[in-house]
């Protein structure tokens, strides 16, 4: 499992250690250059004669890539740092001019503008210098980007670091071989640390080393997206309490997953109800149940008028109420459906007094009562959440959410009770006791109609299979959701790697993904 604390948290393990007089920076940065000789060999076959430009920051960050450089030089690669602040850390500063690498200010005239000749001629001198920089950056095999640290203001980069790092990614794309490989420390300059958020100019990381403890933005959308592969450098710190955010890997869903033992039967195993889709709409209602039932359920219930259409692709499932230890509600529900929205509300009120487990998704969401224990979880994607809240009397768009999912999912929460899975490129999950889980498995082929359908039955099956275990610990919860997030987006891998997909195959593809996993773990 990967583990993430806030930056306060961070910096409070830091202290003692840096009282003691633990060289944390010393550590940090040998390890910073380690990973970038890795890079270097991978890219150009030796070290020797490497190009590596550092983007030098104010803090600690600018002190660990400056030290870092140090280290390079005296391996034989050419470094220049490019100081983007009036004042850069001294000791990293002095490290690496002994070590006999470059250091060059860098500044962009853009305070002058329209003042008197002088501050023009210095405007129009800074252009020129600014635009050196950006051509040593691009054309070095590495750019070690030390701008910004945890200390860094919400917002992202200003000035002329901003200036310099939009260039610079206007000059060289993502898919340009031949561009920098971009090395971020501790984490890409201008994302927020501790919420994802990259409202500002960032330079996308293709590896970030980060120190200590992952940080929760190198977790959370968008954040994620631009921090690359990120590679921990363990510094001995005690992170005491419990950490803000964690990612769950295979071997975590593999302990989560029920597997039954040799006296198992099929209610022991768990009874799935899904009330789903209709008779003009019945792919949802096939695809919920299909996903229950190779997901390992004991029995899968349907209640709805797509009966027919789902015993012609799963003949196993038993139509009608009955016994149930978890519920699958609201897939393909159309708001104009009375007859199945009044199934969802009676499945809900049972819910409510008898205390199953349920998975509300889709047109149930907005049947959901005022509050509901944290065994229902809530599986919106951006824009539902964004009608549920705007229901409650927040003022938040579709938008809104895509740009601070972790935010929006810890008030629905709040508001509801429930657990919130909140579905997109990164699965936000948040539930009691401060619970929360970003999960990033799934590729972007899985992004297709009727793949949340998929999802819903799949965290089902789970719920059912520890129905007891969900209701007696309600902080487990989240952690089923997350695992059943992991197993979907694997899956979806699995189907076609390299795609496209089709709801379909994600769910046939459920018994061999978790056959996979629970043998690796």
């Amino acid at each position: 499992m990967l583990l993430s604390w806030t930056s306060a948290q961070v910096r409070a393990a830091e202290e003692p250690l840096l009282a003691a007089g633990v060289p944390l920076m010393a550590r940090a940065s040998s390890a910073l250059a380690g990973a970038v000789v890795r890079v270097l060999r991978e890219r150009r076959g030796a070290v020797v004669g490497g190009r590596v430009v550092l983007l030098v920051g104010p803090g600690n960050n600018g002190g660990d890539a400056l030290h870092a450089g140090a280290y390079l030089r005296r391996r034989g690669v050419d470094v220049l740092a490019l100081a983007l602040a009036p004042r850069v850390h001294d000791e990293g500063r002095a490290a690496l001019v002994r070590a006999g690498g470059r250091i060059q200010a860098v500044t962009d005239g853009a305070a002058g503008a329209g003042r008197e000749a002088r501050a023009q001629r210095a405007e129009r001198s800074g252009a020129t210098e600014l635009e050196a920089a950006v051509r040593a950056a691009a054309g070095a095999d590495v750019v070690v980007d030390g701008i910004l640290g945890l200390g860094a203001r919400p917002g992202g980069l200003t000035g002329t670091a901003a200036r310099l790092v939009t260039l610079l990614t206007q000059r060289t794309t993502p898919s340009d071989e031949r561009g920098p490989v971009v090395v971020a420390v501790d984490t890409p300059s201008g994302i927020g640390v501790d919420d994802g958020g990259a409202a500002g100019v960032v330079l996308p990381a293709d590896l970030t080393v980060t120190f200590g403890a992952a940080k929760p933005g190198l977790l959370l959308p968008p954040a994620t997206h631009l921090a690359g592969a990120v590679e921990l450098v363990h510094l001995g710190l005690d992170l005491g309490g419990a950490p803000a955010l964690a990612r769950l890997e295979d071997a975590d869903a593999a302990d989560l997953w029920p597997v039954p033992g040799p006296a198992a039967q099929k209610y022991s195993r768990g009874v799935v109800g899904v009330v789903a889709g209709t008779p003009r709409y019945p792919g949802a209602a096939v695809l919920a149940t299909s996903a229950a039932v190779l997901a390992g359920a004991g029995m899968v219930r349907y209640v709805g008028d797509a009966g027919e259409e789902v015993l012609a692709h799963r003949p196993e499932v038993v139509l009608g109420v009955g016994r149930v230890q978890a519920w699958v509600l609201g897939p393909g529900v159309a708001p104009d459906d009375d007859a199945q929205r009044g199934r969802v509300a009676s499945a809900l009120e049972g819910v409510l007094h008898r205390g199953e487990p349920a998975v509300v998704d889709a047109g149930a969401l907005d049947l959901l009562p005022e509050r509901v224990p944290a065994h229902v979880v809530l599986t919106p994607h951006a824009g539902e959440l964004a009608r549920l809240l705007s229901a409650r009397g927040h003022d938040v768009a579709r938008e809104q959410v895509e740009a601070e999912p972790w935010r929006w999912a810890r008030t629905a929460h709040e508001e509801t009770g429930a657990t919130v899975l909140l579905k997109g490129h990164v699965t936000v999950v948040v539930g009691p006791r401060g619970a929360a889980y970003a999960q990033a498995d799934a590729p972007a082929w899985l992004a297709t109609a009727g793949a949340g359908d998929v999802l819903a039955g799949l965290l089902g099956a789970l719920l059912a299979g520890r129905a007891d275990d969900a209701v007696e610990d309600p902080t487990l919860v989240p952690a089923l959701a997350a695992a059943a997030a992991l197993v979907h987006g694997r899956a979806g891998h699995h189907a076609n790697p390299d795609g496209p997909l089709h709801a379909g195959a994600v769910a046939a593809a459920i018994p061999a993904t978790l056959r996979a996993l629970l043998a690796r773990g």
